[in-house]
């Protein structure tokens, strides 16, 4: 049976965030980040959180690099992964990240919608995301209870 490319957004999105919290709280070895979190994406990649920046690829891993085990309580839920558009050699999707006790962010507690484009690889690659932050209502509803 293979696995659709809905399946393969969503394990891959959530597989990425599943690294930020190993990485985050310390629970992955410091030997996993080539594999865990570089391997990921193209050399081309572009971060733009709600903060609005441009961060590239090496200057996101240079952040993520620098952060292991400085968050022992942080955790991510993802939600609401859909998928705008498959290109031929694009996909494009959307999706919620809920972080709880994120200790970079104001508030700790935030939620924030992604679109994300990834390259048709096998695995997939991570080539463009941009992120802004749900609306204040949305956030104080939560559920923060992941």
């Amino acid at each position: 049976m293979s696995i659709t490319i809905e399946e393969q957004v969503r394990t891959e999105i959530e597989a990425l965030h599943d690294f930020f919290v190993g990485w985050f709280t310390g629970a992955l070895k410091t030997s996993s980040f080539d594999s865990g979190f570089l391997a990921r994406f193209d050399p081309d990649f572009l971060l733009i959180p709600p903060a609005g920046i441009i961060l590239s690829l090496a200057e996101l891993s240079s952040g993520i690099k620098n952060t292991y085990d400085t968050n022992p309580d942080f955790r991510i839920a993802i939600r609401n992964v859909e998928i705008q558009r498959v290109l031929d050699n694009e996909i494009i999707a959307t999706y919620e990240e809920w972080q709880r006790n994120a200790l970079a962010s104001t508030p700790p507690d935030n939620s924030r919608l992604a679109t994300v484009i990834f390259k048709k690889r096998e695995p997939l690659q991570w080539l463009h995301v941009h992120e802004t932050w749900m609306p204040e209502a949305v956030q104080k509803t939560g559920p923060f209870d992941f």
